[in-house]
Parts: C-alpha cells; sequence; structure tokens
C-alpha cells in the first residue's frame, strides 16, 4: 500500500504505481489509520458544552494524542465566504484552536484557504483574518494567490473528474494538516459540507465549474479531493448548526457540542447523527448515514472507516456520556 505522500506524486504524474521516497511522517500516520481500523475503533471526542474554549481543550485533550508537537501546521478552517458562524468559522472558535495548538507544542501555524465564489481576500478581510494572524503571530497563505506554478494537477485513478483537479501546493508539502469545520446542511450540493467537504478549499477555483456543474456526481468528486492529504487532526464546531439551507445561511439549531478526532469519514458520520438527532432536512432524515454518496465514496477510497461499528465516541462527564450513547444509537441504525 503506498502513503498519501506517494499517492499525490504518482498521481500528479498520472500515475499510481508505487515510488520511492515520500514523508516519513505521512507513512506514520497512515500506519496509524490502519492500526485502528483492524482494531476495530477509531476515536472521536465528543463535549457538550456551552464554552468554546474549554469545549475545544478537552474534545483535543480526550484524544490522547499530540500529532502537532514540534511540527509546522497548515490550519484549514471553513472560510468558504464570510457568513457569520455557522455559514463559517467562528473566530473565536480558530482563536481558542490555535492557542490549544501553540500549548501542545506547534512549531509554527499558518492559516491556509481559498474561499469562493468570494474573492479570498474580501473574505479574510471581512473576517478580519489578517488581524487575527497578527495578533496570535501566525501565518496565513491566501490561496487563492498562490503564482501558477505553486498549483500542482493532480489526476486520481477511477475519478469522476474528467482531468483531475488542481490542489493547492502548501497542502501537498504540508507533513502537518489541522483542520476545522462547521455543522451544516448545504444545499447547492453536496448534502452537506463537514470534515470531507472542507477539502474543496484547497483546489482551485478553475475546478468549481465542473464540480458545480456534475450534478450526478459532484458528492463523489469532493470524498475523492480528500484523497491527496492526511488530517493529522480534525475540530467540529457543533455549537450551532444549519439543518437546511446552508453553506451560508439557513435554519440554525443549537448542538452545544465540540467534536474532535483524525478520521474524515468518522467525523462526518457522527456530524450527520448529531444533525439527525436535531431534526433536518429530507436529504438527512431520509437516508443512512453510510448511503450518503460522500461518505460511500470516501470508504470506497479508503479515506477512514467503513461503517459505524468502528466508531468509539469518548467523553468525560454524564451529559456527554448520555448524549453519545443517542448518537451511536443512531449511527448504527442509519
Amino acid at each position: 500500500m503506498i502513503n498519501r505522500r506517494e499517492f499525490m506524486m504518482a498521481a500528479a504524474a498520472g500515475i499510481l504505481s508505487a515510488v520511492a521516497g515520500g514523508s516519513e511522517e505521512r507513512t506514520v500516520m497512515a500506519k496509524q489509520l490502519d492500526v485502528a481500523r483492524k482494531a476495530g475503533k477509531t476515536k472521536v471526542s465528543l463535549v457538550k458544552t456551552l464554552h468554546r474554549e474549554s469545549g475545544i481543550r478537552k474534545a483535543i485533550e480526550l484524544l490522547g494524542i499530540n500529532p502537532v508537537k514540534g511540527k509546522d501546521v497548515l490550519l484549514k478552517p471553513n472560510f468558504n465566504t464570510a457568513d457569520p458562524f455557522p455559514g463559517s468559522t467562528h473566530n473565536d472558535t480558530l482563536t481558542h484552536l490555535i492557542l490549544q495548538l501553540k500549548n501542545m507544542g506547534a512549531k509554527s501555524i499558518t492559516i491556509g484557504e481559498r474561499s469562493g465564489p468570494p474573492d479570498t481576500s474580501s473574505v479574510l478581510k471581512e473576517k478580519r483574518i489578517y488581524d487575527l494572524s497578527k495578533k496570535l503571530g501566525v501565518g496565513l497563505v491566501n490561496f487563492e494567490e498562490l503564482p501558477p506554478d505553486a498549483w500542482i494537477r493532480v489526476k486520481p485513478e477511477k475519478s469522476h473528474w474528467r482531468d483531475g483537479f488542481d490542489v493547492a501546493k502548501p497542502i501537498l508539502d504540508s507533513k502537518c494538516i489541522v483542520t476545522t469545520c462547521c455543522l451544516k446542511t448545504h444545499r447547492y450540493g453536496g448534502v452537506f459540507t463537514m470534515s470531507l467537504k472542507l477539502s474543496v478549499g484547497v483546489t482551485h477555483k478553475r475546478n468549481m465549474r465542473e464540480l458545480h456543474t456534475s450534478f450526478f456526481s459532484m458528492s463523489k468528486m469532493i470524498a475523492e479531493i480528500n484523497q491527496v492529504y492526511t488530517p493529522s487532526l480534525i475540530l467540529l464546531d457543533g455549537m450551532e448548526a444549519f439543518v437546511d439551507g446552508g453553506p451560508m445561511k439557513g435554519p440554525r439549531k443549537r448542538g452545544n457540542v465540540m467534536i474532535a478526532g483524525t478520521d474524515r469519514i468518522a467525523i462526518d458520520a457522527v456530524g450527520l447523527a448529531i444533525l439527525k438527532d436535531l431534526g433536518s432536512n429530507k436529504d438527512i432524515m431520509g437516508k443512512k448515514i453510510f448511503e450518503q454518496e460522500q461518505i460511500a465514496r470516501a470508504v470506497e477510497l479508503e479515506l477512514g472507516i467503513t461503517g459505524p461499528q468502528e466508531i468509539e465516541i469518548i467523553t468525560d462527564n454524564s451529559e456527554s456520556e448520555k448524549y453519545a450513547e443517542r448518537l451511536a444509537g443512531i449511527l448504527l441504525n442509519g
């Protein structure tokens, strides 16, 4: 089996045979995922909370891992637009996550993003991310402003993309990627937008026309983007959720929950269970979680777990435990 770094190198060349070299960190990460799958469980932490700061800290601590210590971290938020949370990552979430990563010993942190359809720089200005990054002493890379040679064409085998897609080189070069996503439905395709769909923002804007006009393959294409990297840590902010509409606006419900993990399929599956528990639209309520096309395609691509029985929801108090048990029932029943 080739690791993710090897896959990227081979895919960019249009082949998928094993190649020499690659990132030792990615190899270790892939082996850890394999061990977790063989053990039959992957951990997703869940904290019922009214407070982002403590919720983020506890959710990450519960995982019992520190994948960022001594690493240059590339942090990918959800800044598709500047719409208020959960239309985009809450600035408090970004702030407390950055502070937590610093406490965990991250060598450096750089925020990287490509917005769309709005201009990325306009989104970053409206959300005051330039000011925030300067205040917190972290880097900021606007993928939309990268030069042409900083985009790599990737052509996965058996992809629904006609001729592959272009990925920001900082994503492919990074040895430690942390992502933070929101909890919401998506009215324009994809059905929902959490950790898997967050990866659309690592591709070039010119790829969006094909994605958004591929009605019957859009969810599969979203999953396929995720082949180019493996996150070291994922945080989902479920303090509020769009239960219909989205991704910019929609009816909201309070989730009062933070979840964290390392497996995108598991994170999105738990997120879908939360949406089902809150009561969502027919596209969420009327289909089993692992039959959702984003999830099903990600399973086919071996991006993580294969079913709900492989998820272990870990908590730290009785309220969270009761909620986790309810979500586990929803996951198993679909």
